[in-house]
């Protein structure tokens, strides 16, 4: 029998503390070509502002595919700006095993991975967490990044001040001006809908850490030349990021490495290097957290 999971259900057994380390080794499998998995396939339902995307991905824990709707003026509207359906299958008998709402693991595992990269290239002493965003990822990195980090002072700043302010009264936060909240920030989040680059590399403290997750469109920026050029680029995924990413495509830059090989220890960042992690998202990061889930409420 197909089981059918809602997000109540999910988020009664999906964790950061079990999400973190299974985005790690769902990572490695994929720079070690131990996963079958496409780019992106992505119909433009209405040009920049309404998208539907197939991630289908297999490997030995697992198959499937998850359906992502993309719709960024929902965001004024109050609605998700992210909506998903995850399928699961068994990978050796092909036999379908769930139905899965996708919004909350696309919430989770997105955090979750960059929570797994920080911890890999940020040193033990990171005091300043800078949000670039008050939404959804904002507050999901903020629980995933605590995981990680232990940070005496979290700012944000948000293009909707109201936004930012009430975001910083709800997590102990300071709501700052963009520039402010970056310098001398050790990590840095950028999670927006920005189409430029709000990020200036003038403003990145030597050794500070962004984690980028918005711009996941091939002509979208949210960091400028300097910030992504002069710093160290680790990407989920090479081919991904050089078809979807404009902050990668349209500065040219040079990519060290991919997270999963950053994981498994075959790259290492230079000692003090600013990195900045490109994120784009993996079919294979929502097949691995949606067989983790799928096994926590099937286990009695």
């Amino acid at each position: 029998m197909i089981r059918t999971f809602t997000e109540h259900e999910i988020a009664s057994v999906l964790t950061y503390e079990k999400l973190i380390p299974a985005m790690e080794r769902a990572l490695v499998a994929f720079s070690a070509g131990r996963v079958r998995q496409p780019v992106r396939s992505l119909l433009t339902v209405e040009e920049d502002q309404r998208f539907l995307g197939l991630m289908p991905a297999a490997m030995p824990e697992g198959m499937g595919a998850k359906l992502v709707c993309f719709y960024p003026k929902n965001a004024a509207l109050g609605l998700p700006t992210h909506l998903a359906t995850i399928a699961l299958f068994d990978t050796e008998t092909g036999a379908p095993l769930a139905v899965l709402d996708g919004r909350l693991i696309t919430e989770m595992r997105t955090a979750a991975v960059s929570a797994a990269v920080t911890r890999h290239v940020v040193p033990e002493r990171a005091g300043v967490l800078a949000l670039v965003g008050a939404g959804v990822q904002a507050q999901a990195h903020l629980e995933a990044l605590r995981h990680v980090c232990r940070f005496d002072e979290v700012r944000v700043w948000s293009h909707t001040r109201e936004h930012a302010q009430r975001f910083a009264q709800s997590n102990g936060a300071i709501a700052t001006e963009l520039e402010t909240a970056m310098r001398g920030a050790d990590v840095i989040v950028t999670a927006t809908l920005s189409r430029e680059a709000l990020v200036r590399g003038e403003w990145l403290k030597a050794g500070a850490h962004v984690n980028a997750i918005g711009a996941c469109r091939p002509t979208w920026r949210e960091l400028d030349d300097a910030a992504i050029v002069g710093s160290t680029l680790i990407v989920d995924s090479r081919e991904a990021a050089l078809i979807e990413s404009g902050d990668v495509i349209l500065s040219k830059a040079q990519i060290f490495a991919e997270a999963g090989e950053v994981f498994a220890g075959t790259c290492r960042p230079p000692r003090g290097a600013t990195t900045i992690f490109k994120s784009l998202g993996l079919a294979v990061e929502d097949i691995a957290a949606a067989r983790l889930v799928y096994d926590a409420l099937t286990a009695s």
